[in-house]
């Protein structure tokens, strides 16, 4: 079977005298080292875009992190300039991307910026500065110009009995880099947590009644993918999904008989 392919969401930036609509290389190499997939990057065009033809022809679709934040006008939220930077080219796209892939049943793997994009589509809200919130911890990353210190795995979060992702760690308490300012808040329409962290800070919800796998996280395991083994069961979860997509195409039947 041909390698399986992802679509990956893109930020829109300006940088060298162009508009580039680009996705950070480690969200790209998890899809080809922990997924097996090949990552095809997603213009933020908006309804420019074929979103269904898009859809017809991939196996499956990952939303990066971001340090933009979804506009809060789209969740009945109040800008700011403290609440931003804000990106209303990816929200166009996005948002609409993650319901026609969740109606359709294309795997969907919704990381940082995309668990809040995934609780913003299915019309939940979310909630700004939570480490400002009374009996909240602070999920910020430390201030250093070290990545590696930035994302270090220093967070503990319970993974829910039953649910999706029970299944991939088992219940119970992982340890994960959860790097965020705010988090869902009222949790959008079919959504359940997955997990929480340990001032009940959601960290990870999936989509009740989807078609395939379907989930939300708050922390980066595209960081570790490589060496944290938290990180890699997630990866090879959603790649397992998408080969199952894949491999359930009409072409792919044909081929095999």
């Amino acid at each position: 079977m041909a390698q399986p392919l992802v679509a990956v969401s893109t930020d829109v930036r300006q940088f060298e005298n162009y508009t580039w609509h680009a996705a950070p290389q480690q969200y790209l190499e998890a899809v080809i080292t922990g997924a097996g997939a090949l990552p095809v990057l997603v213009p933020s065009f908006g309804d420019r875009l074929d979103l269904d033809a898009l859809l017809s022809r991939v196996d499956g679709v990952m939303l990066t992190g971001s340090k933009s934040n979804v506009h809060p006008s789209l969740y009945g939220g109040d800008a700011s300039e403290e609440n931003g930077p804000y990106d209303s080219a990816r929200d166009s796209t996005t948002l609409p991307l993650i319901r026609k892939a969740i109606g359709r049943g294309v795997p969907l793997l919704a990381i940082c910026r995309g668990i809040q994009e995934l609780n913003v589509a299915l019309g939940g809200t979310l909630a700004s500065e939570i480490q400002e919130r009374e009996g909240s911890l602070d999920h910020r990353a430390p201030a250093s110009d070290d990545q590696d210190k930035r994302f270090a795995i220093r967070q503990k979060v319970s993974i829910r009995p039953g649910t999706c992702l029970a299944g991939v760690f088992g219940a119970g308490d992982i340890e994960v880099n959860s790097v965020h300012r705010q988090a869902a808040d009222r949790l959008g329409e079919n959504l359940q947590v997955e997990a929480v962290a340990e001032d009940g800070t959601v960290e990870a919800v999936s989509v009740k009644g989807a078609r395939a796998f379907a989930v939300g996280v708050q922390w980066h395991p595209e960081y570790w993918v490589k060496s944290d083994s938290v990180s890699q069961k997630i990866f090879r979860a959603f790649g397992d999904a998408v080969r199952l997509h894949a491999a359930a195409r009409p072409e792919a039947r044909v081929a095999a008989e």
